[in-house]
């Protein structure tokens, strides 16, 4: 059974998120941007339903989905893009496939302890971001 994701998760680091967003064909200033901030993530987790919001100061993305149904996934606030979104559960992972225009495009969620992992990946570029549980 794979495990429940609810809670309030704060930031604590991040690596290659410039190179991830570089592969996204986004533009330097918006870039170096988004690179400064330190979002959080609230996620509720209920059943096959679930929904993520990552929280900065500029703007808060939501994703509202159910699990293993396919939708199409605005992405303008992100790079302007819509993909078809698929996300699912791999064992005890999380699971997005977007697929679009960029190639390898997806991210996966998993737990270590009460820290909540995020590997997001676009073309041959990866990000992974930490996340600590808080409640």
């Amino acid at each position: 059974m794979p495990p429940n994701l609810t809670g309030y998760y704060r930031f604590v680091s991040q690596e290659n998120m410039d190179g991830y967003l570089r592969a996204l064909d986004i533009n330097v200033v918006l870039r170096k941007l988004v690179c400064l901030l330190k979002p959080d993530k609230e996620i509720i987790h209920t059943g096959d339903h679930m929904v993520i919001r990552t929280i900065t100061s500029l703007r808060d993305y939501v994703m509202d989905f159910d699990l293993g149904v396919q939708f199409e996934e605005d992405l303008g606030p992100v790079d302007g893009r819509k993909c078809q979104t698929t996300i699912s559960w791999e064992g005890d992972q999380l699971v997005c496939e977007q697929l679009g225009e960029k190639r390898n495009r997806g991210w996966r969620h998993w737990l270590e302890g009460d820290q909540l992992h995020l590997r997001m990946t676009a073309e041959d570029e990866v990000c992974v971001q930490v996340f600590q549980k808080v409640k």
